[in-house]
């Protein structure tokens, strides 16, 4: 009996050191907000009478743990905590608790933990994210209280994790209720205020957030976030005014570069090129080698076709070493092929290696081989990559059908698209695809069949009510239900311009050509898209607007010149 008392004596003090050492985890993404407080001695340690029994049952729990049975380890280490009183039992409890995702058994040891080492911030966190988690806020809101009292200095940058912690709690209301009473306390610190901004935006109480906001903004005048996030808040339903509030914090506090950039990026969202880029050219002024505001100086400068500029300022972003080389060099790629230097474009798409871009990167390339009269090869690159996951099979295989029609071989696409589908037949990317191709065939029974069967699979998708929809009144034909199925993709997708312009073109149909206009006239302002521009120019025409007519129709033609369907909206009209 010595030896074996001996050996389980050996190994319980192995599993007692795995559990007694571990180290402080202050930086766990879950925990609620720290607060400075003295660390345990171990004099304040319970002295264990380390008895056969408690050997016993601690080697019982770790080695239940160490064997898949976590929870029965949880509950074994729960029970010699409860009758040794010692935290560090406790804490194991909790952590193989937590590991098992046994939550109640955790909160139960976690407020044992907290019971017997009081001064813990440890345990006290633990007991409060275990709280939240269990959704029980209002019963953790006293434990929180007592984080943010533990230490003054603690007080501001713990308000402000509040949000963070409270995330895992579905019940905003509450959230939001807590929020308010623990800030209550602080009513003097911008933080507060900020805290429960936060709460209130999640819990969709704009004007409650933005006076919050502007309370902060009071007490620390100069404080960026507060100011970014005010006009974030006004974004949502008053853009003008969240430009307004950012210009006028730039204009007084001219040096503050996070402030500045989100001004910068909010004219962007705005399509205010113009001005976004002057933000971001002081940015530069400052800061030279800000590479996010190059790399936005890069794209603004694209998109306004000043290609030498856009260069410019990608290369110096590799040179630089920009973080996502890759996401630049698919943008030099694109960039070459605004110039038309396919070989460069292509030199550019094939550098790309990894990342996001990858796929995308291989597409273009494909594209652009087309571009040069060498369609097959362009093929075979898109068949290379047909090694990854499904989905990405699927997006290179419509790339290849979207190649063969280009090339006016829509034959060939409609029956690679089968084939596809043939072994996927509810697959809806193969099913969207496959109807479009049918309908340059003018098999307008299986556009439809599909787009039908597209529907039922997946009543939320929009594009397939809008195809159908577009064709019936592109052909003049059951315009009542192409009417019906063109609103309910509007139900589903309110801001997509091309169901927009679908929208206008049945009522064309239909003859109601004031309201054609009005939802023309929206697309075309939104995306100057060439086809949109055929119809909106039509309608006009139709009107008797023939001056704004040709107007439309030639800034149309100017960005698009070679679109089919343009051209022979033209050619119809004038002579």
């Amino acid at each position: 009996m010595r030896f074996r008392a001996l050996i389980l004596l050996l190994a319980a003090l192995a599993a007692f050191n795995v559990w007694a050492q571990v180290a402080d985890d202050d930086d766990d993404e879950d925990a609620p907000p720290a607060a400075a407080t003295s660390p345990q001695r171990d004099d304040e340690l319970p002295l264990q009478d380390l008895s056969e029994s408690t050997l016993f049952g601690l080697l019982l729990g770790e080695v239940a743990a160490q064997r898949g049975e976590s929870e029965l380890g949880a509950k074994t280490y729960l029970e010699i905590a409860k009758r040794t009183r010692d935290p560090r039992i406790a804490r194991r409890a909790v952590e193989i608790a937590n590991y098992a995702r046994a939550p109640q058994v955790a909160l139960e040891a976690a407020r044992l933990w907290h019971e017997v080492d009081a001064r813990s911030p440890q345990a006290l966190r633990m007991l409060t994210a275990l709280l939240v988690g269990a959704k029980r806020v209002d019963e953790a809101e006293p434990y929180m209280a007592k984080l943010l009292a533990a230490d003054a200095n603690t007080v501001a940058p713990g308000l402000l994790q509040l949000a963070r912690l409270l995330a895992q709690n579905p019940d905003k209301a509450a959230n939001l209720r807590v929020v308010q009473r623990l800030a209550s306390r602080y009513a003097e610190l911008p933080e507060a205020h900020y805290a429960v901004a936060q709460a209130a935006v999640t819990a969709n109480d704009e004007p409650l957030a933005l006076d919050e906001l502007r309370r902060a903004s009071e007490l620390r005048p100069e404080w960026e976030q507060a100011a970014i996030f005010e006009a974030q808040v006004l974004r949502r339903k008053l853009p003008q005014l969240a430009l307004e509030r950012m210009a006028a914090f730039v204009a007084k506090y001219p040096n503050s570069h996070d402030a500045r950039m989100a001004y910068a990026r909010l004219l962007v969202a705005e399509r205010r090129y113009a001005e976004a880029r002057a933000q971001f050219e002081s940015l530069l002024a400052t800061h030279k080698n800000d590479m996010d505001a190059i790399y936005a100086v890069g794209l603004l400068a694209m998109q306004a076709k000043e290609y030498a500029l856009a260069e410019t300022n990608f290369k110096r972003l590799l040179d630089l070493g920009y973080r996502d080389a890759d996401a630049v060099r698919f943008a030099l790629g694109q960039l070459a092929e605004e110039r038309k230097d396919w070989p460069q474009a292509l030199e550019w798409y094939r550098a790309v290696q990894r990342g996001d871009q990858l796929l995308m990167a291989r597409l273009r390339a494909a594209n652009v081989l087309a571009k040069q009269g060498k369609l097959e090869e362009g093929r075979a690159l898109l068949r290379e990559g047909a090694a990854g996951s499904q989905q990405q099979r699927i997006q290179l295989l419509i790339a290849e059908a979207q190649l063969l029609r280009e090339s006016n071989r829509n034959r060939e696409a409609f029956e690679l698209l089968g084939g596809a589908l043939e072994k996927e037949p509810d697959q809806p990317e193969l099913l969207y695809d496959h109807a479009l191709t049918a309908e340059k065939l003018e098999r307008l029974d299986i556009l439809e069949s599909n787009l039908r069967k597209l529907i039922q699979a997946r009543p939320d998708h929009a594009h397939a009510y809008n195809a159908l929809g577009y064709s019936l009144a592109d052909r003049n034909e059951r315009l009542p239900e192409a009417r019906k199925l063109i609103e309910r993709a509007l139900e589903i997708a309110p801001d997509d311009l091309y169901i927009v312009d679908s929208m206008g073109w049945v009522l064309y149909r239909m003859g109601d050509l004031k309201s054609a206009a009005s939802f023309l006239r929206r697309a075309w302002e939104g995306r100057p898209d060439a086809e949109i521009g055929a119809h909106f120019g039509e309608v006009l025409w139709v009107m008797g607007e023939r001056g704004e007519a040709e107007r439309v129709w030639k800034e149309a033609a100017d960005t698009h010149p070679a679109n089919e369907t343009l051209q022979r909206t033209i050619q119809r009209f004038v002579k």
